[in-house]
């Protein structure tokens, strides 16, 4: 698996919690505290002995001044003789300039004690809870984290900052049944509502799912990965799974380069020199001299220690390929059963004679008494594309049935185009 933007690094998690608070509007931003002093002391006329050091606490707050806040705020406190309603405003003030201070157990305390007051709103509650499960989480209290965040969620605080903090926690306690579960809601969630599902979710799936040992679930999932971001470095983990998995064909060696062709995820001079020869062991000679005459232009092949090798090989592709027409019309001619018929077929759709080419595969498939009839479907889909069809090279792919890796190339191919 690639690395995820999910979960975070503890040691990044203070200053991601800090401003995702401040992005959910939470109290850990400056303006927060000027906003709660202002709002009680309209609602329960604060005395100005501790109104007057709230409100400097909140100017403080603004010019990001912290500790000089936090003093600021224990100036207040010291007034003897407060009303709840002050008691109330002071702990949410603490709690503001506690946590931008960088002092996250008093600003536990401090929220902690506004939601032990009992004269918080539903909505306050739901923010207090979200803050106080992103303070537990720089402690790396996850077992606090957690409460506190599912406390939040049942007070209404569906955010997806949230859920990923969840998703965190869960996959710092090696719950990953527990993290695919979260991951498949968001994703069920998104295409419900008809979006697009969140990339970090997808790639929080497939984790989870290769974790649990659910290769099939794996797949499925980054399938759907690769579907909704077509990524090279996707394409790259999809077709490396493909051939790891337990009963793929090595048959399919070539038809896995072709989707790396297709996909721009050849890269490498190695591949590009296998693809070629297995190119013209399976004598589809055209396609070897475009595959070669492709790592030369892209500057891949012809450099290094293995230049002249290299050199060898794409003058080899060339002298096939220019009697090729020649040697398929003896070939066609000779042909005695199916599967030649198909090979024939597919190596004449290299050429660009895709009529005839498609005819011969379409011959082939009818005949009957093919090796591996899945294959054939599976190259007819390939000399539609090639001929430019892709309705048609869908069904064909759609059509492709097999348990050794050829109903997966043909998905493959359906999500390449």
């Amino acid at each position: 698996m690639p690395q995820q933007k999910t979960p975070v690094s503890a040691p990044r998690l203070c200053a991601i919690a800090l401003a995702v608070a401040a992005a959910l509007g939470l109290d850990l931003s400056p303006n927060a505290g000027l906003g709660v002093a202002t709002a009680y002391a309209q609602s329960d006329a604060l005395r100005p002995e501790i109104g007057k050091p709230l409100q400097q606490a909140a100017e403080l707050l603004k010019a990001n001044r912290a500790k000089e806040a936090l003093a600021k705020v224990h100036e207040a406190e010291a007034v003897p003789n407060r009303t709840p309603a002050e008691q109330l405003t002071i702990d949410r003030m603490r709690g503001a300039a506690a946590a931008r201070a960088g002092e996250p157990q008093v600003a536990i305390k401090s929220f902690e004690a506004t939601m032990a007051s009992g004269r918080l709103s539903a909505r306050d509650q739901a923010q207090t809870a979200a803050q106080l499960a992103f303070l537990y989480s720089q402690q790396k209290d996850w077992t606090k984290t957690r409460d506190w965040a599912n406390r939040a969620k049942q007070l209404g605080d569906n955010s997806g900052e949230l859920d990923k903090l969840l998703a965190f926690v869960n996959a710092q306690s090696g719950d990953w049944a527990q993290v695919a579960r979260d991951a498949q809601a968001a994703i069920d969630g998104a295409e419900k509502a008809g979006k697009k599902p969140d990339e970090a979710d997808l790639l929080r799936l497939a984790d989870a799912l290769r974790r649990t040992g659910n290769a099939a679930g794996q797949a499925a999932a980054l399938e759907k990965l690769l579907a909704n971001y077509p990524k090279p470095e996707y394409w790259n983990i999809v077709l490396a799974q493909l051939q790891s998995r337990p009963g793929f064909s090595q048959r399919f060696a070539l038809d896995v380069y072709r989707l790396r062709l297709a996909t721009k995820t050849l890269t490498k001079a190695e591949d590009y020199v296998e693809m070629t020869q297995l190119a013209l062991q399976e004598r589809q000679a055209a396609e070897a001299k475009k595959v070669v005459d492709e790592g030369f232009t892209s500057s891949v092949l012809g450099k290094g220690p293995e230049a002249e090798r290299q050199k060898r090989l794409q003058a080899l592709a060339h002298q096939r390929a220019a009697s090729a027409p020649a040697d398929l019309r003896a070939a066609e001619a000779e042909a005695a059963d199916a599967d030649a018929l198909v090979r024939i077929g597919l190596a004449y759709t290299g050429l660009g004679e895709y009529e005839k080419g498609i005819a011969l595969i379409q011959q082939g498939i009818k005949k009957g008494g093919l090796r591996h009839p899945e294959d054939a479907q599976l190259d007819l889909g390939q000399a539609y594309l090639r001929a430019g069809d892709r309705a048609k090279a869908n069904q064909a792919f759609g059509a492709v049935k097999g348990k050794d890796g050829a109903s997966e190339l043909a998905r493959l191919w359906q999500r390449a185009q």
